[in-house]
């Protein structure tokens, strides 16, 4: 068996990635899938249509390969419930980017109960994460509380939901790096928290069993045959794998629908005093390794944006070019804040704005005040690590996703942070990380050492820009997020 298949579960598509004995990705195939947006700051995937991506992109890929081992990577946070008996869903699942329990936490937040679920798991009360969207659908779903008291109801992430669909039903598993997205695992003790699921009345049934990121999953015949499932990692720390920050201090920064940036803490985790979340980077023979995350919501989903919603580009690809010849002279500054802001604002309530319009503004000036959205939000994120790790946090930037491919936005973002950005030569490296799980659990891959060596740049983006304009610049981004943000 010379292959492993990497399955990767993102927000807008799924993919599969045929990787071979030497990592490199040798064949994918890719399925784009429905968004739906019920109300307001709400958004849903069918449960269905992800299953039927991720089985026919598995299917095109694997055709006549000898597959060693499956990787499974995913879109966190992102919440199901469905029967025990069946695997039928009971609910469309509830994505990530859904605002509709803010209430809920405000509720939460007002009665005293954040101190108690960042202690445990080290994230704030924010509806981005599970543990409310699973509240709320045993509320709101027709008979959905019974049930789940009765046993007949499962919950897990989009993983979860992968994996008992691949084993027939035969396991009910999630690994260490997800079950620390829920707000229902306590990240120091390695267990699912009673007093947070008392808290939320969610009954501990339906909690899937937590493993290692390479572990032993289940085996799937979806392929012929049985294929062993070994690795399984959310996406973003997926992506901390692939990029191999292995060591204390090595942070990495994600583009794609969102942004997440994560800087490796080690074997300690560190309790940010900067509204950054403490999480588990990955977790190997039972011994978890943690990071401080800054999670950004819309990055790429911005130029998604210009040219869904505004019409004024027909594909991704332009946006670099017409960021470059905006008008130097105008400060044209979109805060994305189109399900609120994440770090370190965590501002469920806001919602986007567009500052510094004239009549000369057209799409070039909305292209790069999409791109260079980004890189403020992301000196955001990285001005918050500083603070809290100071002389520990590296001044290197490993970065990815589809927004990486961009040099205009790469090079901006080394700007505007004032560090270099270093990008390696395989993009893909959310699938390679899931992968290189797999293929190391299989004995296909090499160590952690080995697989880091392996480790290659294909750019380097040095800062630029001088440090006033720095400044300047960034003072109209945080005058421009003090004017957006709900809150006094």
């Amino acid at each position: 068996m010379t292959h492993i298949l990497a399955i990767d579960q993102g927000t807008t598509s799924s993919r599969a990635i045929l990787f071979d004995h030497q990592m490199r990705p040798t064949r994918s195939a890719q399925r784009e899938f429905t968004q739906h947006f019920p109300a307001s700051g709400w958004v849903e995937h069918d449960p269905e249509e992800i299953w039927k991506t991720v089985r026919d992109t598995c299917l095109e890929v694997a055709s006549g390969a000898d597959i060693a081992a499956i990787g499974i990577t995913n879109q966190r946070e992102t919440t199901l419930v469905w029967d025990r008996a069946t695997g039928q869903p009971i609910h469309n699942a509830i994505v990530w980017q859904d605002r509709r329990t803010a209430g809920t936490c405000s509720k939460l937040k007002e009665a005293g109960h954040e101190a108690l679920v960042t202690s445990r798991t080290g994230l704030l009360l924010d509806p981005y994460f599970s543990g409310t969207k699973l509240a709320w659908i045993l509320d709101n779903v027709d008979g959905a509380r019974a049930r789940a008291e009765a046993g007949e109801l499962v919950f897990g992430t989009v993983d979860t939901f992968l994996i008992w669909r691949l084993t027939g039903g035969a396991r009910h598993v999630t690994d260490a790096t997800n079950a620390a997205r829920t707000m229902l695992y306590d990240i120091n003790s390695g267990a699912w928290d009673a007093d947070i699921c008392a808290l939320l009345d969610i009954p501990m049934s339906m909690l899937p069993e937590v493993l290692d990121c390479a572990a032993k999953f289940g085996t799937t015949d979806l392929l012929g045959g049985e294929t062993p499932i070994l690795g399984v990692a959310g996406d973003q720390q997926a992506a901390t794998i692939g990029q191999a920050c292995f060591k204390p201090g090595m942070m990495k920064s994600t583009y794609g629908t969102g942004c997440f940036a994560l800087l490796n803490t080690g074997d300690t985790p560190v309790t940010s005093t900067n509204r950054l979340l403490t999480t588990i980077a990955y977790q190997l023979d039972s011994k978890p390794t943690y990071a401080l995350e800054g999670s950004i919501f819309i990055a790429g989903a911005a130029v998604q944006w210009l040219r869904d919603g505004l019409g004024i580009i027909d594909d991704a690809a332009q946006t670099g070019n017409l960021a470059k010849a905006a008008d130097p002279e105008q400060d044209v500054v979109l805060v994305p804040a189109f399900t609120g802001l994440g770090a370190p604002y965590w501002d469920a309530e806001c919602r986007g704005a567009v500052f510094g319009l004239t009549r000369g503004s057209g799409p070039k000036e909305f292209a790069r005040a999409a791109l260079e959205s980004v890189g403020f939000q992301t000196r955001d994120l990285l001005a918050a690590m500083k603070a809290d790790m100071g002389a520990k946090a590296d001044t290197v930037l490993r970065v990815d996703g589809g927004m990486a491919a961009s040099d205009w936005t790469m090079q901006f973002l080394a700007d505007i942070t004032g560090a270099a950005v270093d990008r390696p030569t395989v993009l893909e490296t959310t699938a390679l990380g899931a992968a290189w799980l797999a293929g190391m659990k299989a004995g296909l891959y090499p160590d952690q050492d080995g697989f880091a060596a392996r480790w290659a740049l294909d750019c380097r983006f040095e800062v630029k820009m001088d440090q006033a304009t720095r400044a300047r610049r960034y003072q109209t981004w945080q005058d421009a997020v003090s004017r957006t943000l709900s809150r006094p």
